[in-house]
């Protein structure tokens, strides 16, 4: 099941990942995923590349210059293909459990048709160095923003959701004031996300890269300067 972006070629430039500096940054902790028992090989999912990690400094700036004191929070950054294959497997379980099913009685089709929604949201675990994760590159991030208080604003869908509001623009046409609330701060988001150089997933609004294929692809670059990193 390749994406569009698979077609951009990669031309890796060597940037080393380095840390995130938590201190910074809100970060989740414990690690999400870990949480739910992948395994990271004693890595940490809070690093990046370099330049990912400078352009993400500079989209805190801009969010402080509008917001003082808001912070961005970071939920998942660099991730291992093994970690990309736990996610998968372990949301095609969590879709076997919410709709009563067992693997072993569905068919063939029936179980491509759940991948098929795991997919919507999770990129494909693939160890090809032509079509790598993009978490598994360093070049991608998931996150979302705390306020002075320290809390994390509500953006109408958790991360991850399998939904429909997990598109950016699912609340747009919806005029009460939640949704309305919740359509602005996905475009706070993206605003100073964007405004330092990263490119937002099509379909999720929390999901930002700089440097990778979708990015390329996103922004009509020739090729992506991040490859696959393998630890």
């Amino acid at each position: 099941m390749l994406k569009p972006y698979h077609q951009i070629a990669i031309q890796d430039c060597g940037e080393s990942l380095v840390a995130i500096p938590l201190d910074i940054f809100s970060v989740e902790s414990p690690p999400p995923y870990l949480k739910l028992g992948a395994n990271y090989g004693g890595l940490s999912p809070y690093y990046l590349r370099e330049g990912v990690v400078e352009a993400l400094q500079n989209a805190q700036n801009n969010l402080q210059q509008l917001y003082p004191n808001w912070r961005l929070h970071i939920f998942d950054a660099y991730r291992p293909v093994a970690v990309q294959q736990f996610m998968v497997d372990y949301t095609f379980n969590s879709c076997l459990i919410s709709q009563g099913l067992v693997k072993d009685n569905l068919t063939p089709t029936e179980i491509e048709a759940i991948y098929e929604q795991v997919y919507q949201i999770w990129a494909i675990p693939s160890t090809n160095p032509l079509t790598p994760p993009p978490h598994s590159t360093g070049g991608a991030v998931d996150l979302t923003i705390i306020d002075d208080r320290g809390l994390i604003l509500d953006f109408g869908s958790v991360i991850d959701e399998l939904s429909p509001r997990s598109h950016p623009d699912y609340y747009l046409a919806q005029q009460d004031s939640s949704s309305q609330e919740y359509h602005q701060r996905r475009e706070l988001l993206n605003e100073v996300m964007c405004h330092a150089g990263f490119c937002r997933h099509p379909g999720e609004w929390w999901h930002f890269c700089l440097g990778d294929q979708m990015w390329c692809w996103l922004s009509g670059q020739s090729s992506a300067r991040y490859g696959i990193i393998n630890n």
